[in-house]
């Protein structure tokens, strides 16, 4: 289908087009021009504007959180990138405090339907002062190379549990809109598996959990056309020269088009208030009009397996309510969930994900207790207004952290790993046979020390740093381990060849888990590489 071709080829062809009007742009509005203090010349120069906005490609926009307040001080807040995928990275937004604090860790997972995660800015800055925060941001699919392979719904769930893994326990999970699904997906498949690293609590947001409640337009497009219908209208493949050339995709402009058509009178509005804004030189509306639409515009590209198993899955066969769906060859199965508080948050006037269609999660998780379970509907507000802006920040946020506080594990006064042999006895009569083969026996480790399971939140306390002691040991001298695993290995807090030289075997299986690299520490040998270098450095 050549309709991304084109696309590309019109943004070419109008290149020396918005050249012209930027030029003429700037010539209108410098002071030394006497028409640029006419009517006339701030007509031309407004409208020489809009023109190039309304025909540029919008790049991915920066979160530019630079600091927050924590207990009433103004501190740094820095963008770490701790952990890296071929379609995801994520980011920790760093805290630049003067002691350590016990704030719950977040792990927001950003929608993957066609903007970037810096859409949730504001969702972010109003956790920070409270939570450590991290979130997921989504690679757009045009920028991977095809030899990285596939990306689809199973393969954003693992994702999920890689980064629950890596962040460790007592984690709190926030899915907003689309990831509502595959967290949930996730979650119910850690518990099959008694994973210790379960999140704490997850809360879903304006998700489409069962999209037969309160059907949308968008929910009745899907179910209007068939699979079959966007197979062939709307996947296209990635033109050259993008790195992902090749590559199957649902174009992100494409997206964009589904968006703006729903309030086309909308947009045609504000993009004339912002002409006549200009022309009467009010700088902070035109400025306003410029941050929204500068991160509204910028859209990205989802891989083509994706979004159509998204389609099929949550949309048209509603997989999950019915219990049918799948994670590979394992049934997801909600009502496993028993350890991982839930709280649903919607919009009353959501035009996208119809009310009820996130609440319909506590039905599915059928043996979570009443107390672990909350729901809220904040009046007045629609599909971004769950997330984003005044009542999110008054309202909505606030409820989100006290839901987590109060199901927090320290808050309960029990350890992780204690907490997850504890639910063994519940779940061993079944899924224990098929875990064998894909788990490298975590029960039977559980179950051989449960005293010190019971006095220790992670067998690896008694070795991990806050920082290395001195300098930091060169890990990569390790075979097997390069620069991405040796930044997964400070960031979990090993810096030093002794402390892999001396790893016990509950501390190699519990990095394992946490790294998500399983098998590769006795694969390479590592331990006895550390030991032969630790003596070149002592």
């Amino acid at each position: 289908m050549p309709y991304y071709h084109l696309y590309e080829l019109n943004h070419a062809a109008m290149a020396p087009l918005r050249a012209a009007a930027d030029m003429t742009k700037l010539y209108f509005q410098n002071p030394l021009n006497p028409l640029s203090h006419t009517n006339y010349g701030r007509q031309v120069a407004a409208g020489c504007e809009v023109l190039e906005r309304v025909t540029r490609r919008y790049g991915k926009p920066e979160f530019g959180l630079k600091d927050t307040v924590v207990g009433g001080v103004h501190v740094p807040v820095h963008e770490n990138i701790v952990w890296r995928r071929p379609f995801c990275n994520l980011i920790h937004f760093e805290r630049g405090t003067e002691a350590r604090r016990n704030d719950p860790k977040i792990l927001v997972v950003a929608p993957m339907s066609g903007h970037y995660a810096t859409l949730l800015r504001g969702t972010v800055e109003a956790l920070l002062p409270r939570a450590d925060v991290y979130i997921t941001d989504w690679i757009d699919a045009r920028m991977v190379p095809l030899q990285d392979g596939k990306f689809d719904l199973d393969d954003y769930i693992d994702y999920i549990i890689s980064m629950l893994h890596y962040l460790g326990p007592d984690t709190h999970v926030v899915g907003v809109c689309q990831p509502s699904v595959p967290v949930l997906a996730a979650v119910a498949v850690m518990e099959g598996r008694d994973d210790p690293y379960v999140p704490s609590t997850m809360t879903l947001m304006g998700g489409p959990i069962d999209t037969r409640v309160a059907p949308t337009a968008v929910n009745d497009l899907a179910m209007s056309k068939g699979i079959d219908w966007f197979r062939r209208n709307v996947v296209m493949s990635v033109p050259f020269p993008h790195p992902g050339f090749m590559r199957d995709v649902y174009p992100g402009f494409l997206q964009l088009t589904g968006f703006m058509s729903m309030n086309l009178d909308r947009h045609m509005t504000a993009h004339r208030d912002y002409f006549q804004d200009l022309v009467k030189g009010d700088g902070d509306s035109a400025e306003k009009h410029r941050e929204f639409y500068d991160e509204y515009l910028a859209v990205m590209d989802l891989t083509a397996e994706f979004y159509l198993q998204t389609v099929e899955t949550v949309f048209i066969e509603h997989s999950l309510p019915d219990g049918k769906m799948m994670h590979g060859d394992i049934p997801v199965d909600c009502s496993k969930i028993r350890r991982t508080a839930l709280l649903t948050v919607e919009g009353e006037k959501d035009d996208i994900t119809g009310r009820g269609q996130t609440k319909a999660a506590h039905a599915l998780c059928s043996n979570l207790p009443d107390d672990m379970k909350a729901h809220y509907e904040q009046p007045n507000v629609g599909h971004y207004g769950v997330f984003n802006g005044s009542r999110w920040r008054a309202e909505i946020c606030p409820r989100v952290m006290d839901f987590i506080l109060t199901h927090r594990q320290s808050a309960k006064g029990k350890a992780p790993a204690a907490k997850a042999v504890a639910e063994k006895p519940v779940a061993a009569a079944a899924p224990a046979p098929a875990k064998e083969k894909a788990v490298a026996e975590p029960a039977t480790v559980a179950k051989a020390e449960p005293v010190a399971a019971s006095t220790k939140v992670d067998p690896l306390a008694e070795i991990l740093l806050a920082s290395p002691r001195g300098v930091a040991d060169n890990l990569k001298s390790i075979t097997g381990v390069g620069p991405k695993l040796e930044s997964a290995l400070n960031g979990a807090g090993i810096f030093h060849y002794w402390q892999i030289a001396g790893l016990t075997d509950p501390q190699i299986e519990a990095l394992d888990t946490k790294l998500d690299f399983r098998g590769r520490i006795a694969r390479d040998n590592w331990i006895e590489q550390a030991r032969k270098l630790a003596e070149t450095v002592s």
